[in-house]
């Protein structure tokens, strides 16, 4: 009998937890960028990165599908919302590895979509890896800052 209810439990728990990551996942942008607004401070640098890396795939697509004014747009969304989620990563001196590793893939994968776009459309995604990489510099900067104050008192 201990088993049942056991084994009931469990499930429900699964099922409980499938659902949840589920309806996370399926989140729409706009939903997530609502969210974000209303979260705590803590909960910034993973919204932040989650809507950058929504906002990468978007871009990637709309750059494929030859709509290179909407590209640009999610472009201004991946640097805005990554800057956002360093911004509150340096604050809370939490996941501040996280965030850089990151934005780290995050440029990466804009480089790789760089050298597939013509030349004339390729200088706001250099900027926006270039701001990236800016944030990077910071983020680690800050990691390796606290060290070194902790080693000289």
């Amino acid at each position: 009998m201990r088993r049942f209810a056991l084994s009931t439990l469990l499930i429900v728990i699964a099922v409980a937890l499938a659902s949840t990551y589920a309806r996370a996942k399926d989140e729409t942008i706009d939903e997530l960028k609502a969210r974000f607004q209303s979260s705590h401070l803590d909960e910034h640098p993973q919204l932040g990165i989650r809507i950058a890396f929504l906002q990468l795939r978007n871009a990637d697509t709309l750059y494929r599908e030859g709509k290179v004014e909407e590209a640009v747009a999610a472009l201004g969304d991946i640097v805005s919302y990554s800057e956002k989620a360093s911004d509150a990563a340096t604050q809370t001196k939490k996941r501040l590895k996280n965030v850089e590793i990151d934005v780290r893939k995050i440029a990466d994968k804009l480089r790789d979509i760089k050298r597939t776009l013509a030349f004339e459309d390729q200088p706001p995604v250099e900027q926006a890896v270039r701001r990236l990489e800016d944030l990077r510099t910071a983020l680690l900067k800050e990691m390796f800052a606290d060290d070194k104050k902790k080693v000289k008192k």
